[in-house]
């Protein structure tokens, strides 16, 4: 079955009030439009795209060179979305039409939509409601057979009633949409082309049409506004959170956790509140991540424990670590197993061998430390003279004293010491103690400043 899915992206969205294309707005750090595409792919031998406002946008933030796009210049009603895809369509293919503001279909929803279409049968995808105010209603004959959808707007009073509504989302022959579109009227309240007209012009001819259900409302309701826009990310996110759990995971509330990517976890991991996964994130075994914390593709190993309030982005962390609270871990640092980084710590592009300790108030940057090194707080490594980035290495069992500044390039060797208080521009040999500070001088008799008046 060759299976073209057709996605209708091209609406402005004015109740969003944003200058962002509707499709664009994101759930879980994805525009919704990527979510439809990254679903349907999976049931499709291609993709197309209507798009209208803000259309080169679109194509920028997908940045996909297999989608087939269509622009729809005047947004004429959906069945005339759909009319300008399907050039590219042959005509014994299956389409399927969904909608790109419609985010978290599921796949099993899908494949069961596109079964069984024939030229002389077709998929629909109804839900029922016991509020069914604002949707197009399923028409029924005696038989409970499909013969029309009627839109809110253009519905009786007794077909008002009717519980159960249209999501949008139809699966047919191609061959048969190219016959029916253009025969499509826009003689109604909304002056449109509604796709909808196609379910009477199917009973009109025979064609019978087979109603699919959805496993829950989420998976077919699209987003007008920021208030959708939110109660849907929520949702998702405890759907997320409900999966990692089930894989062994303790997350402490599942209301207040964040996945904005794709994020594994092993056994006996602790997510404590308010945290958020940003990318490509592992945790290894025993991991312990504490409140406030923000982890972008990262790697962290087993037995790691992160305290409250950092921040850990595009770094690989060992074993045995502990980090935090406050730290900010830079992309490009790997530390090694059993390393310390402490509260106020900043790291960027700089290993650090098994071990050490990074405890207070520093920042280490373009920098490769060795095992068992010690820094003490307050050290900064002066790796930017204003134009260039330059490297410091620390060697093995280096000791390095409070509120030290080591400007690169610089190098302290295996077992160096440096006084508190230094500012090293030179390297420091095995085993040396480098001191490099003004001798103190003690002034006897000195009066402290007072107050004026």
């Amino acid at each position: 079955m060759n299976v073209h899915t057709v996605i209708l992206a091209a609406g402005q969205g004015s109740r969003m009030h944003s200058a962002l294309p509707k499709a664009l707005h994101t759930i879980a750090g994805t525009p919704m439009v990527q979510h439809v595409i990254n679903t349907s792919k999976q049931v499709s031998n291609a993709i197309h795209v209507v798009v209208g406002h803000g259309a080169e946008a679109v194509k920028a933030a997908i940045n996909d060179d297999t989608i087939h796009w269509a622009l729809q210049e005047q947004q004429l009603g959906t069945g005339h979305a759909v009319l300008q895809a399907m050039p590219d369509i042959d005509a014994d293919s299956v389409v399927l039409i969904h909608y790109g503001d419609v985010p978290l279909t599921e796949l099993k929803t899908l494949q069961l939509l596109v079964s069984n279409v024939t030229p002389s049968n077709l998929n629909l995808m109804t839900v029922t409601l016991d509020d069914p105010a604002g949707y197009g209603r399923i028409i029924r004959n005696d038989k409970q057979e499909v013969v029309a959808i009627v839109e809110d707007k253009d519905a009786t009073e007794q077909q008002k009633l009717i519980n159960e509504v249209n999501t949008g989302i139809i699966s047919v022959n191609a061959g048969l949409l190219r016959e029916w579109l253009p025969t499509l009227s826009n003689n109604n309240a909304q002056g449109e082309y509604y796709l909808t007209d196609i379910i009477a012009l199917a009973a009109e001819n025979g064609c019978s049409i087979t109603t699919v259900q959805p496993s829950s409302m989420l998976e077919v309701q699209g987003v007008n506004n920021k208030i959708q826009l939110a109660e849907i990310e929520r949702q998702y996110q405890l759907q997320l959170a409900e999966r990692l759990m089930n894989a062994g995971a303790t997350i402490r509330d599942p209301r207040r956790f964040d996945c904005r990517g794709q994020l594994v976890v092993g056994q006996d991991v602790i997510i404590d509140i308010n945290n958020v996964f940003e990318g490509e994130v592992s945790l290894g075994n025993s991991v312990v991540v504490g409140a406030n914390c923000v982890i972008s593709n990262s790697t962290i190993g087993d037995d790691v424990i992160i305290e409250p309030n950092s921040v850990i982005d595009q770094a690989v962390v060992g074993d045995n670590c502990q980090i935090g609270p406050f730290a900010r871990i830079r992309p490009g640092t790997t530390l090694a197993n059993n390393v310390k980084v402490g509260n106020f710590v900043e790291t960027k592009k700089s290993t650090i061998g098994s071990g050490s300790k990074v405890n207070h108030l520093t920042y280490i940057g373009d920098a490769h430390i060795g095992q068992r090194t010690n820094i003490g707080a307050g050290t900064i490594t002066c790796n930017y003279d204003g134009v260039n980035k330059s490297k410091t290495i620390l060697g093995d069992d280096v000791f390095i004293g409070s509120n030290t500044s080591l400007v690169a390039p610089v190098t302290v060797a295996n077992g160096g010491t440096v006084g508190a208080g230094s500012t090293i521009t030179k390297d420091v040999a095995e085993q040396e103690l480098a001191i490099a500070r003004r001798e103190q001088r003690n002034i006897k008799g000195w009066k402290r400043p007072k107050k004026k008046g």
